[in-house]
């Protein structure tokens, strides 16, 4: 029976609670709610995002620590707790981050600035739209102007300019291109005009062996020389020396600025001023086609050829009209015409 009691109390130490000083216990923790958090399954981990961008909240190390009530404190089940919210929170701002920069990258509206690379490649783009574009510019500006569109420009020349007085020939020499009575002629320009000389002797052979000219169908062909004893000269002058060499064969050119056939002399004399500027009665957009009739106007005087009037309403005026005065003669209107032989 003694050993019976003393089994008793054996049994009943080792059941019996600790001692608390009277104070009642809290009950801590089940080991299988801290091992769910413990062995949850691992999340991917979001990218890290720059330090400046977004930080993870931290949890303080001060009196929120403390016992939160249930007996658990911060590091135990609701701390894990509050951290498994934090890496949540964390997780949703980089994904709205994540998805602005990818509607923004896509052409999604934005009210804030753009990146500097999106400006960097917005730059790259118009510099090369440009250097597709500037490569065919500069082809164009670099492009040596034609015989056709130099002909159809106006020139700088004053309508009251008296030049140097003194001819230099053009040199070289532009063969007759056809057959007939061959006319031999010298150009000479006044120095000091500015204009181009080239383009004045060019468009004078041209311009007299195009067949709708004196040359058609082979009466007659025209050769430029330099030197030597030409036909006669076809010379560029200023109007003031224009009019003196007119002058010389009676003939007043001041009046309405014009040319002439001074055919006391040797000289066609073209004024510089007509050949720069034109005349209203063609029009800026005919100058080629002015410069054109005043040539065979001018030599026309010089193989013979009087003034003739329109006489057909509409029709082309004739190429010895006074086309620089007027097309309207007596009430007859004509249209500008540079030809001898306009239908050829």
């Amino acid at each position: 029976m003694a050993r019976q009691q003393a089994a008793q109390q054996a049994a009943g130490r080792r059941t019996a609670k600790p001692e608390t000083g009277g104070a009642a216990l809290v009950p801590g923790p089940r080991r299988e709610f801290l091992e769910a958090f413990d062995t949850a399954p691992a999340r991917p981990e979001p990218p890290v995002p720059p330090e400046d961008a977004v930080r993870t909240p931290s949890v303080p190390d001060g009196p929120d620590d403390a016992d939160d009530g249930d007996g658990r404190g911060a590091r135990g089940g609701k701390g894990r707790t509050f951290t498994g919210i934090a890496a949540a929170a964390v997780t949703t701002v980089l994904a709205v981050v994540v998805a602005g920069q990818v509607a923004q990258d896509s052409g999604g509206a934005t009210d804030g600035p753009r990146s500097a690379e999106a400006d960097r490649q917005d730059s790259g783009d118009a510099s090369r739209s440009l250097d597709r574009s500037a490569p065919e510019a500069q082809r164009q500006e670099g492009k040596p102007l034609s015989y056709g569109q130099k002909m159809a420009s106006a020139f700088p020349l004053a309508p009251d300019l008296k030049a140097s007085g003194k001819f230099e020939a053009v040199p070289g020499l532009a063969k007759a291109p056809g057959k007939g009575q061959k006319h031999q002629y010298r150009i000479d320009v006044e120095q000091g005009l500015g204009l181009d000389s080239a383009l004045f002797a060019d468009a004078v052979q041209r311009t007299l062996n195009d067949d709708r000219s004196w040359a058609h169908n082979g009466a007659m062909t025209f050769e430029r020389i330099s030197s030597g004893e030409p036909d006669f000269v076809i010379t560029l002058a200023s109007p003031g020396t224009t009019a003196v060499w007119c002058e010389k064969s009676g003939l007043d050119t001041a009046e309405d600025n014009v040319s002439c056939d001074s055919a006391a002399t040797d000289r066609v004399m073209i004024n510089a001023y007509r050949w720069a500027q034109g005349a209203s009665t063609f029009g800026a957009d005919k100058l080629l086609a002015y410069r054109q009739m005043l040539i065979n106007h001018e030599v026309g005087h010089r193989l013979g050829h009087n003034h003739v009037n329109c006489s057909t309403p509409g029709a082309p005026a004739p190429v010895m009209q006074q086309q620089t005065k007027t097309l309207d003669l007596d009430g007859v209107k004509c249209r500008p015409n540079p030809w001898v032989y306009p239908g050829s």
